[in-house]
């Protein structure tokens, strides 16, 4: 997807026709306090390993944690959810702060670093647990999330239809503690690193240089 395109896309008239509101919003935003200067946001783009790698080099990202969500089976493992049959996806949940790191961009990393047009699947890995889904924390999520799939759909930017889920997000159970910090802790031991998570890294890293914590 052009990187130019999603940046024409935050500044269209979705987020003009905001302008108003975010008028009103300056008062009541002065008021917050420190607790309310940290968000969630929750993406699933496949395999959490190569989610989590990508999202902690983002300045303005202050922890990710893989877990699963949106499924109907209660403290899941990860051999639970691996069987399809739970209804988690597997995915990560991103503390952020809003003044380094808005939610538009978060999304416009989500967008590019998977690829949203394959159903219940991410390369080798298939399965209702590797599909891809934006699970929103709120009204203004939800929003934002709907019009970017719309509107990259109607600009062609894919060669096929977004089949992204949206959806209100449920309860988030945390992975076991080895799926925490993966490509981290495995990355000069598991093949799997070396071959899938690290070309991912090192193109994310060119494509989003700027807004590393590196280049801050």
């Amino acid at each position: 997807m052009n990187k130019i395109l999603f940046a024409v896309l935050i500044m269209s008239g979705f987020i003009a026709g905001c302008s108003a509101k975010t008028q009103t919003n300056k008062l009541s935003a002065s008021m917050m306090n420190v607790n309310e200067t940290i968000d969630t946001a929750t993406f699933a783009t496949g395999c959490f390993w190569c989610t989590e790698a990508i999202f902690e080099e983002l300045n303005g990202v202050l922890k990710v944690t893989s877990g699963y969500s949106n499924g109907h089976v209660a403290n899941p493992t990860y051999k639970d959810v691996c069987t399809g049959e739970t209804g988690h996806a597997e995915c990560v949940q991103i503390l952020y702060e809003p003044s380094k790191i808005s939610y538009d961009e978060l999304l416009e990393v989500f967008f590019q670093v998977h690829d949203p047009t394959t159903l219940n699947r991410q390369g080798a890995d298939v399965g209702t647990q590797y599909r891809s889904a934006i699970f929103y924390h709120n009204d203004e999520q939800r929003k934002k999330a709907e019009y970017y799939k719309t509107e990259l759909n109607k600009s062609g930017a894919f060669n096929k239809p977004i089949v992204t889920e949206i959806a209100a997000a449920e309860t988030f159970y945390p992975a076991e503690d080895y799926h925490q910090e993966y490509y981290v802790n495995n990355k000069n031991s598991n093949p799997y690193c070396a071959v899938v998570i690290r070309p991912k890294l090192d193109k994310f890293k060119k494509v989003f240089a700027q807004k590393l914590k590196s280049a801050n």
